[in-house]
């Protein structure tokens, strides 16, 4: 049935798509240069400013842009897609859907992944606090007046851009590009300029280098390539977004584009630096000249909050994602844009983020202090991705063993590398993403189980439906006008509310619906697929809705039209019945008791059914039912 569907727009112009990419999809990653080669240089941990240290670092720098982004993420992983789109999870359920994996394997992976999506909230939290900080923080290099107000500036910004999370990025949303397209270019042509003047800095393409800086500082070198890494922290969010414009339109600007300029401006840096070392404080501002210092600092706050809104938007897919996939209670989601799907508000989350990087602004007080903090998050996340992706060359690409294993242990080489200079950071301050994300995967990994025993003890109370329809021929109850529908999460059983429904009242409805929505492991089902109807006869009907993880259900509008025995189904006019359950905690060893206290905590946070799948509250029956899990 494909009565939703609409004609298909024409597809835009490619430039316009790439542009539209620059704003949306390259924020964090071309946000680095602000902080990213001064960490590596700081007074506290850092090295000292040599040549052979400053053309190793750089050397560094383009090597690991090369293989983590271009090669890894762009021409390797973002082949990975499910249906068109991207991210961990959609990843994760990419590999669950392999048949030949043993059980004991698939239940490994799946919470890697899981603990993987868990970890880019704490880099929810974290890339605005440190980006819109340090975009701040250059105020500092045109007068030392502003010193004590870069903290309450940074501040007033961030809580401005949590607050006008409800709006939407549509309004906005047509001026990203142009701001990070002319961000790319400024950063680009400071760069080039440093470079003019001292072109020596271009030997840092050799990776003997590289390899050099590391004999010359030995295990100080090994400690800096944690914040080497965060040149390529926005390489999640590249396969994250592909599903919003495709990988050809992310390449394109890549290749095209930003990588072009953020090599410049890390070479520009490097340049300055060996030319004058004491320009380290602040490296990416003093590529400027004075008399663009605060235009410099506004054009990269600009840059800044769109790189956070980039982030702040992931994470609100991404747990319209977990919700649909089961990991994650239903909570209010907002659609902010009537003409594209993937924009959408989630209120619960948008605050939790807000509390969050506030808390980390006050707490560290400084960029230099919250790069310890940022990175190990997404370097995990990285390394979870290769495991993952092993999986997904090797059983569904049909990779040979020995191919997939070389290209992913290289890989994988290189990850562990990056995570384990970053663990180093745990005690100041990497502990804060690591424990975000032990408490959402907690969370997570509580709510998947606890729905599995939920569903389970109330399978066993189900009905047959061949002893019920038996009950109800011969008894004749008496059918009144109208049509009920009766959700389910049961696709095979009688539905305990219409089981109680009929004990008590004795009666039921002409056509009798018992509706079950199902998620399946793809982004989108065509609408073509959404609704399978089986006749059960005597006027019952077995409906089954299906959606992907990154559609929201709404079953009036699903069932809008559908011509069911004749009738064809008026859902403004039709009685639902939801069943409530009150869950009560027992002992047995199903579950710890102390989880299955936070999943009846968690169950009575969770938004109704009612609300959730858009049902009229005023159409809406609720039927209580005890449980003890």
């Amino acid at each position: 049935m494909n009565r939703n569907s609409t004609s298909d727009a024409a597809p835009a112009p490619v430039f316009k798509v790439v542009l539209t990419a620059l704003g949306i999809v390259y924020g964090d990653i071309g946000t680095s240069p602000l902080y990213a080669l001064r960490q590596c240089f700081r007074e506290t941990g850092g090295l000292a400013v040599t040549t052979v240290s400053v053309l190793g670092i750089l050397s560094l720098i383009f090597w690991s842009l090369v293989v983590v982004i271009s090669l890894k993420y762009l021409l390797f992983v973002m082949v990975a897609d499910n249906r068109g789109e991207g991210g961990i999870l959609a990843l994760t359920t990419l590999v669950l859907g392999i048949r030949k994996i043993r059980p004991a394997m698939l239940l490994v992976l799946g919470t890697l992944g899981l603990f993987g999506a868990a970890l880019l909230y704490g880099d929810g939290m974290i890339t605005p606090a440190i980006s819109v900080l340090s975009a701040v923080e250059g105020l500092n290099a045109a007068t030392p007046l502003f010193e004590p107000y870069v903290i309450p500036i940074a501040l007033l910004i961030l809580v401005l851009l949590f607050s006008f999370q409800h709006h939407g990025t549509a309004g906005i949303g047509a001026v990203f590009g142009p701001v990070m397209l002319i961000w790319f270019l400024v950063i680009g042509i400071l760069g080039l300029a440093a470079i003019v003047r001292h072109p020596g800095v271009l030997a840092a393409f050799d990776p003997r280098y590289a390899w050099a800086a590391f004999t010359q500082n030995g295990w100080q070198t090994f400690l800096v390539l944690g914040t080497v890494f965060l040149v390529v922290t926005g390489g999640e969010a590249l396969y994250a977004d592909m599903g919003h414009f495709g990988k050809g339109p992310i390449q394109v600007g890549w290749f095209g584009f930003v990588f072009p300029s953020l090599l410049l401006n890390y070479f520009g840096q490097g340049a300055l630096l060996l030319e004058n070392p004491a320009a380290v404080n602040n490296l990416f501002y003093r590529l400027a000249p004075g008399w663009a210092l605060l235009p410099l600092v506004a054009l990269a706050t600009s840059a800044t909050v769109i790189a956070s809104q980039a982030v702040i938007s992931g994470a609100f897919s991404l747990t319209r994602q977990a919700v649909q996939l089961g990991y994650c209670p239903r909570l209010a989601i907002v659609h902010t844009s009537p003409h594209q799907i993937g924009q959408i508000y989630v209120p619960s989350i948008n605050w939790i983020l807000m509390v969050g990087t506030v808390c980390l602004v006050l707490g560290f007080r400084h960029s230099g202090n919250l790069a310890a903090a940022y990175g190990i998050a997404v370097s995990a996340t990285m390394v979870i991705t290769t495991v993952l992706m092993f999986f997904v060359a090797h059983r569904r690409w049909k990779w040979k063993p020995g191919v997939a294993l070389a290209v992913c242990a290289v890989l994988l080489a290189i990850d562990l590398a990056f995570w384990a200079s970053n663990i180093t950071k745990v005690v100041s301050g990497g502990w804060v993403p690591l424990l975000v994300a032990s408490v959402v995967f907690t969370v997570m990994a509580t709510w998947k189980q606890g729905r599995r025993l939920l569903k389970r003890k109330l399978d066993a109370r189900v009905l047959p439906l061949r002893v019920f329809l038996g009950q109800i021929s011969e008894r004749r109850p008496l059918r009144v006008p109208g049509t009920a529908i009766f959700l389910t999460g049961n696709p095979n059983g009688v539905p305990t509310t219409l089981v109680s429904n009929f004990r008590h009242n004795k009666i039921l409805h002409e056509q009798v619906i018992l509706l079950n929505v199902a998620t399946r492991e793809i982004p989108r089902v065509p609408f073509s697929e959404r609704i399978e109807v089986q006749d059960l006869g005597g006027g019952f009907f077995r409906v089954t809705l299906h959606y992907g993880f990154s559609e929201q259900p709404d079953i009036p509008l699903a069932l809008k039209g559908l011509n069911i025995g004749g009738n064809v189904i008026n859902p403004g006019e039709a009685t639902y019945f939801l069943g409530r359950e009150n869950l009560l905690v027992s002992r047995d060893a199903a579950m710890p008791a102390w989880r299955k206290r936070l999943f009846v905590h968690l169950s009575r946070l969770a938004r109704d059914a009612t609300r959730f799948f858009g049902i009229p509250p005023r159409q809406v029956i609720e039927l209580g039912v005890q449980v003890e899990l």
